[in-house]
């Protein structure tokens, strides 16, 4: 027999149960980050060593007693099944399970879809983490102050130039109590530089209350398009069948859910002052990898190669990598399992993904070298760096907006002597001339 206790009571305890849940998208999102996501998903490509999504799992495993992770997403189910069993054994305080959406139901549907799954186990509150975020995720700052004000909700906050700000969710917050005051989606003017990070802590008996009304809301609207009637609305809202109407019922927390919630007394922003940022692009996994290196490199991490007159720190080379001691690697650089570097090398700021070969004397700037690529010698691949503040990998040259990252999808094959800046190498190609400032398909 189980003793229930109170809510409020429970959840100010050291044991108070918690959950996370990891939302992971699906394959008609990151269309950003071709060409890189046309052969793997976003959430498991290599960043500093490792999937994108271990980064979220690793932070989630430093909080206490969370012990059930939900993945949430519409990849078929397989698309994850290994990485869960390599998780399963590096992580097995955790349970991890995968959660498919029958279609794209926005970052509020998917939690509300899947609500019985999460309250299992009755937790008082969950995380939630998108996968395509990248940051130190400061979990149990998020979780003090959520029990230190007796919080209903707390969002992961940071300040950026007031130039981007308006690129994201903007919170109004009081500096002295930490309570959102006013939370607005990518404003037309200037509101705030303290903006959304896309990491949230809830309290599980105000979030789902929360997006029920955010439902019956939307039913009440004048019905320019087709909604499903308000009576049967939250029985049949998110049930898979061919209503043309519910498959164009997106919820998301960002434009839905949030700014409704600053009405509430008791939801606060914890402000980072660590890195942060988002992994759109593919060309932002580039300063992704740096950041995240660099915090292992601070952490004093083993799997980090040992600096050397060669190895400029930070630096990762899987163990399978064959890296000739000549070539000059570093730093924020990852090498990938069975990659061959040869000698007289230059890499920097770069991902060199799995069995990618470059020959000797070769450069590799701001780049990602796809799975299989080949660059021959002397050649030189580069992007053209961007400052360490920015939140965007494009830049304009001659008057026309390209990726400032050199990305050389599967199996692509530069010439020697070839050199290949600021473009864009679809799957299967070779380039043979000098090639600038192009998207190459």
């Amino acid at each position: 027999m189980s003793l229930e206790i109170p809510h409020r009571a429970k959840a100010n305890g050291a044991t108070a149960a918690t959950k996370a849940v990891i939302l992971v998208g699906g394959p008609s999102r990151g269309t950003r980050f071709r060409p890189l996501s046309l052969d793997l998903p976003k959430p498991l490509f290599d960043v500093a060593g490792h999937p994108i999504i271990w980064h979220c799992l690793t932070a989630i495993a430093k909080v206490p007693h969370i012990q059930e992770v939900c993945m949430i997403g519409y990849y078929d189910e397989s698309v994850f099944r290994d990485f869960i069993k390599d998780s399963s054994k590096e992580f097995p305080q955790i349970k991890i399970v995968y959660l498919r959406e029958y279609q794209a139901l926005g970052t509020a549907g998917g939690l509300y879809h899947f609500r019985d799954a999460i309250l299992k186990g009755r937790p008082e509150r969950f995380f939630v983490l998108n996968a395509d975020v990248c940051c130190s995720f400061p979990l149990n700052d998020m979780l003090k102050l959520f029990e230190d004000k007796d919080a209903e909700a707390v969002i992961l906050g940071t300040r950026v130039t007031e130039d981007a700000a308006s690129n994201f969710g903007c919170i109004v917050s009081d500096a002295h109590s930490k309570r959102v005051l006013h939370y607005v989606e990518k404003p037309e003017s200037h509101i705030s530089n303290l903006i959304n990070c896309g990491v949230y802590l809830f309290s599980t008996d105000s979030i789902f209350p929360s997006i029920r009304s955010a439902i019956k809301k939307r039913a009440d609207r004048p019905r320019l398009l087709s909604y499903p009637s308000s009576e049967n609305l939250e029985s049949s809202f998110f049930q898979d069948d061919d209503d043309e109407s519910k498959k164009n019922e997106v919820l998301r927390l960002e434009q839905d859910i949030l700014s409704d919630m600053a009405d509430s007394k008791q939801f606060y922003v914890h402000e980072t002052k660590d890195f942060w940022r988002q992994i759109k692009t593919a060309g932002s996994a580039v300063p992704a990898n740096a950041l995240y290196l660099q915090k292992a490199w601070q952490s004093g991490s083993s799997e980090l190669a040992a600096p050397s007159m060669n190895i400029l720190p930070p630096v990762f080379i899987h163990p399978s990598a064959t890296v000739d001691p000549t070539a000059k690697i570093g730093p924020n650089v990852s090498i990938g399992p069975r990659a061959t570097v040869g000698p007289g090398v230059r890499i920097k700021e770069a991902i060199v993904l799995e069995d990618s070969e470059i020959k000797h004397d070769a450069c590799v700037l701001y780049s990602i070298i796809g799975w299989n690529s080949r660059v021959g010698a002397w050649a030189r691949v580069e992007g053209t760096p961007t400052p360490v503040n920015s939140h965007t990998t494009s830049i304009v040259k001659n008057g026309v907006k390209v990726q400032s990252i050199t990305i050389l999808g599967k199996e692509c094959g530069v010439g020697d002597e070839v050199r290949v800046q600021n473009c864009v190498c679809l799957p299967f190609k070779e380039l043979k001339r000098d090639v600038a400032n192009e998207v190459i398909m």
